[in-house]
Parts: structure tokens; sequence; C-alpha cells
């Protein structure tokens, strides 16, 4: 049974030290937790200068709740007290019962523990930079690295047979969708998804989400499009997804 399954009713509040990360963690740190279950909570901590300057553009588009904090004296940190604070106030009104901190910071693993004593569950979206007592204070960690440069979608290769006219329009292979099949199948013993969990969790990631903006009449001749991914079905038990494993190429031949 992968988290999707486990979690269903899970209520998750992904709170951000905006003060200690980048914007570009944002969007991995949603891919990760909307495995988990549905996002109910989504507020970004920062001073008035990191999130006028830097979040502003990636909290609106992605309907973060910005929690302005004023420092009135050098040094205390109140960005980081409101968050912990705002984590301890969801837990305790059953608004959230797990939780997804993004920071680097070691500060917040006395908060990860204490959340945990509760009951809670806890996992951290961070930089390599994380030290091991937040790592270690989490249920899971997520190390997110700053992606190469990819294509998000490139159009799946024309069949042979494919009439010349009229022209179908191009059907497109969106990359979220790979990594989304790798991130979920990873959590399960057989290596695969159910093809309905894997709709739930793009329309989490993403609430626009349809296969027919990518040129599909359906999520099943969507992952047919991709050379990378299995659909099977077995004892009517539904459509399940699976990443094809790699067949190993073999060494060129050394000259004599």
């Amino acid at each position: 049974m992968g988290p999707m399954e486990a979690n269903r009713d899970a209520k998750v509040a992904v709170l951000v030290d905006c003060d200690n990360t980048t914007p570009e963690i944002l969007e991995y740190a949603l891919q990760v937790v909307a495995q988990f279950g549905r996002l109910v909570l989504r507020r970004g901590y920062g001073n008035p200068g990191t999130l006028a300057n830097r979040w502003q553009e990636a909290l609106v588009r992605l309907a973060f709740s910005p929690c302005l904090q004023y420092q009135y004296a050098a040094g205390k940190n109140t960005a980081d007290i409101a968050l912990a604070l705002d984590a301890q106030e969801a837990l305790f009104d059953q608004r959230a019962d797990t939780f997804c901190l993004v920071t680097s910071d070691s500060d917040f693993a006395y908060l990860c523990r204490k959340l945990r004593e509760r009951g809670a569950t806890v996992y951290i979206v961070g930089e390599a930079k994380s030290p091991d007592a937040l790592r270690n204070a989490s249920d899971q960690f997520f190390e997110w690295a700053a992606p190469e440069v990819a294509p998000e979608a490139v159009e799946c290769p024309a069949k042979a047979s494919a009439p010349a006219a009229p022209k179908p329009p191009p059907k497109k292979r969106p990359k979220a969708l790979l990594d989304a099949v790798a991130l979920l199948a990873a959590g399960t013993p057989d290596g695969r998804v159910g093809l309905g969990a894997l709709g739930q969790y793009m329309k989490r990631t993403n609430p626009a989400f349809s296969p027919k903006l990518y040129g599909h009449a359906a999520l099943s001749d969507m992952v047919r499009c991709y050379p990378e991914l299995s659909l099977s079905q077995e004892n009517g038990s539904g459509h399940w997804v699976r990443l094809k494993a790699r067949v190993p190429t073999a060494p060129a031949p050394q000259p004599a």
C-alpha cells in the first residue's frame, strides 16, 4: 500500500522558512507532500525584505499565505518563532496532523521533536547544507538540489501509420508525470502506483492538471505515450503504472 492509500485523510501543513531557503524549492516541496494527504495550510514566513524581493511571485502563484514578520531588534528572528507557534497551534486545533517544514535550519529540530511527541508526522524538505540534527529529527528528510535545465514537455514520437491530414494536435509528455510515477512507486513494495492514485496526485500538485491539456483523451492514453512507463491491468484490480526496467547497454568493442 502506497503513501496515498495509507494517508488519504491526512491533513498536511506546509510551512516555509523563507529567510533560510530559496523560492525554487517550493514546487518540489509541494510535489513531495502531495502524496501524503490533503494540503490544508500553505504559509511562508520571512522578514519584509525577503518576502517582497525574492518570494512574492512564488508565494502568490502557488497559493501560499505570506506571513510577514518584522524584526524589532537586531538578531531576533521573529519569523522562526511565528512558524513554530503556528505549527503548534495547528496541531492543537486539529487543523493539521502532518507537517512539512521547508528549511535547512537546525533550529527547527526541537520543533520537529515536539510535534512528533504529540503524534504528528513531520517531513523536512531542505538543501544539502541541512545538518544531521535537523534531518534526524524528522520522520523523513527530502533533499532538494537545483535541477538541471530540462524541457517541461516534449512531443511524443509520431506514429508511422498516423494519417498525414488532418494533422492531429501534438501529444506532449510533461516531465512532471514521469517524476510523479518515480516518486510514488518508490514508496511501494512492488514498484507500481495505481492509475487513479496517480491522477489524484497530479491534481494535488496542480489543480488545473488534465490530460486533455497535453493532447490526450485520458490519463491512461497519456501514460502509454511514455516509453519509460508501463501500464498494466491485473486480475480486474484496476490499472497500474510502473517504470520500465532499464536495459543495460553492451560495452563498445575494444580495438584489437
